[in-house]
């Protein structure tokens, strides 16, 4: 009868240790992300999911639109990787 109490407990260390090491990391990690995508201005310089790095000339409330070598493109803000310093 204690064998089946014994896996239990493991089946829940398993479940805790996947927690703090996987699942917690990751939605931290996504409320930052949220974080940087609404508060987006221009002369911001960022680089999109596909690679694309640019200088944010224009915020509206679902888009952004970006200078990249005399380029202007628009994209979703859910397009929006992360922002860098240095250009």
């Amino acid at each position: 009868m204690q064998g089946g109490g014994g896996s239990l407990i493991m089946m829940v260390l398993v479940f805790v240790i996947m927690y703090f090491f996987m699942i917690r990391p990751q939605a931290k990690k996504q409320k930052e992300l949220k974080k940087l995508r609404e508060n987006l201005k221009p002369g911001d310089k960022v680089v999109t999911m596909g690679g694309v790095h640019g200088k944010i000339l224009e915020v509206s409330e679902s888009t952004v639109l970006i200078s990249s070598e005399g380029t202007k493109i628009r994209f979703d803000k859910a397009a929006i990787s992360h922002q860098v310093e240095i250009l």
